[in-house]
C-alpha cells in the first residue's frame, strides 16, 4: 500500500504566496481535510524553514537551494526527492511553470502524474529571458507528454497557450483555481466614505500596477483610496516596489497594505468597492474570483485565462492591457452597481469558483487514476509520521 495517497509537487510552497503556491496549498491542505494522506516536495526557498515538517495535515518535504535562475530555485536534489516521495504515493500533482517538471515526471513512474498547468511563463525582457522560457516550455511539454492528465485553470487558458499544440493532445480537465469565500469580513481598511479600489497579489511586474495607479491618479476625488494588499519583499523574479513608489509619487491617497493574512484579506474584501487586477501576464486570478465571490465586481484585463472570471460571471468589465483610461472608465461604471447586482454577481462566482467545487474535481480526478483514500494500515498518521507534531 502506498504511503501517500497524494503527492503535490512544486517549487515553491508556503509560506511564499502566488496564485500557484496557493492552489496548491490550498489542494494539498483541502484534501488532507477529507482524509488523504498528502506528501508535498518543493524547494527550501528560505534557510530558516524545516527540511521537513507537518503542517495542516500535510507532510511537508523541503529541498536546499543552492541558487535561483530568474524566478526557479536551483535545487539539485528536488527531482531525486520528489520521484522517491512520489513512488510512495498513488498519485502525483505536479505544478507546473518549472524548468525540473519534465524530467521528474517521467522519474515518477510508474505513479501516474496530473499536470497542473498554471500559466505560461512571463519573464522580464533580459538577454537571457528568451533561453529561460524556451527551457521551461520545452519542459512542460515533456511534462504533459508523460502526464495522465493536464489540468488547466479554463479552456480559454488552454487554447491561447503558447503550449497548446502540446495540451489538445492531452487528457485535458479545465477545473478553475480554488478560491476561499472571503465574505463578512469587517470594512477596517475603510478610511472615509469615498469610493476604495482595491488590489491584491504579488507587487511584480507582470501584475501591471503602474496602470492602475495611473488610473487611479486620475481620479479628482480626495476622499477616494487605493489599496494595494500584497508581498513586495519576497517575490521570486524581484520585487516591483520601487517602480510602484515612483508611480504614486506624492498621492497620499494610496495605501501599501503589505502582506495580508486571511482574516485581513476578509477585511480587505469588505472595505472595497470595486476590485482590479490589471495585469499583463495571468492565468486565473484568484484574488479576483474571491473579490467577486465577496460581492465586489472585478476589473481584468483581455488576456487568455486571467479574463475567464469576468467572462464567465459577466460580474466586471474586462478592458485592454496597458490601458488606464479604459480601467478609470471602469472603476467610474462598477462603482455604482446596486447591491442586487453585487449579490447576484457573488453568487455566479460561488457557484463558479468555490474551493469545494475545485476539490471535488480534483479528487474525481485523483480517484479515477487509482488513489484510494482511507485505507490505511492502522488509525491516524502513517506509520512513518507517527507521533511527529505538527507545525504551527
Amino acid at each position: 500500500m502506498p504511503e501517500f495517497d497524494l503527492a503535490v509537487i512544486l517549487n515553491y510552497y508556503s509560506p511564499y504566496v502566488s496564485g500557484l503556491t496557493e492552489s496548491a496549498r490550498a489542494i494539498a491542505e483541502g484534501l488532507a481535510g477529507r482524509g488523504w494522506r498528502v506528501a508535498v516536495v518543493a524547494s527550501q526557498h528560505l534557510k530558516s524553514l524545516p527540511l521537513r515538517e507537518r503542517r495542516a495535515g500535510v507532510e511537508i518535504f523541503r529541498c536546499p537551494v543552492v541558487t535561483t535562475i530568474s524566478r526557479g530555485p536551483v535545487s539539485p536534489s528536488l527531482p531525486f526527492v520528489a520521484a522517491r516521495v512520489a513512488r510512495m504515493s498513488a498519485v502525483a500533482n505536479l505544478h507546473i511553470p518549472m524548468l525540473e517538471a519534465g524530467p521528474i515526471a517521467r522519474m515518477c513512474a510508474p505513479t501516474p502524474v496530473v499536470t497542473t498547468y498554471h500559466i505560461d511563463l512571463w519573464l522580464r525582457r533580459s538577454l537571457i529571458s528568451p533561453v529561460v522560457i524556451g527551457a521551461v516550455d520545452a519542459s512542460a511539454r515533456m511534462s504533459m507528454r508523460n502526464s495522465a492528465a493536464v489540468v488547466v485553470n479554463s479552456d480559454d487558458q488552454a487554447r491561447y497557450s503558447r503550449l497548446w499544440p502540446t495540451l489538445r493532445r492531452a487528457n485535458v480537465h479545465a477545473i478553475p483555481a480554488p478560491c476561499y469565500d472571503r465574505a463578512g469580513g469587517s470594512p477596517s481598511y475603510r478610511e472615509t466614505g469615498g469610493l476604495h479600489v482595491g488590489f491584491a497579489g504579488r507587487i511584480a511586474a507582470e501584475k501591471g500596477l503602474v496602470y492602475l495607479i495611473e488610473a487611479f491618479r486620475r481620479l479628482p476625488e480626495p476622499d477616494a483610496r487605493l489599496l494595494l494588499a500584497g508581498d513586495y519583499v519576497n517575490v521570486a523574479g524581484g520585487s516591483d516596489i520601487a517602480r510602484v513608489r515612483r508611480a504614486i509619487g506624492d498621492d497620499a491617497r494610496v495605501r501599501l497594505l503589505g502582506l495580508l493574512n486571511d482574516g485581513q484579506m476578509r477585511d480587505f474584501y469588505a472595505s472595497i468597492d470595486v476590485f482590479a487586477l490589471p495585469s499583463i501576464s495571468e492565468s486565473f486570478g484568484i484574488v479576483q474570483a474571491e473579490a467577486m465571490m465577496a460581492g465586489i465586481p472585478s476589473i481584468t484585463t483581455d488576456i487568455p485565462g486571467g479574463r475567464f472570471p469576468v467572462v464567465a460571471t459577466g460580474f466586471g468589465r474586462v478592458i485592454p492591457p496597458r490601458d488606464p483610461g479604459a480601467i478609470l472608465r471602469a472603476i467610474r461604471e462598477l462603482r455604482g452597481l446596486s447591491a442586487e447586482e453585487r449579490a447576484a454577481g457573488a453568487a455566479a462566482a460561488r457557484s463558479l469558483f468555490s474551493l469545494e467545487a475545485c476539490l471535488d474535481s480534483y479528487e474525481r480526478l485523483f480517484r479515477s487514476l487509482g488513489a484510494r483514500p482511507g485505507a490505511r494500515s492502522g488509525p491516524g498518521a502513517p506509520p512513518a509520521l507517527a507521533g511527529r507534531e505538527e507545525a504551527a
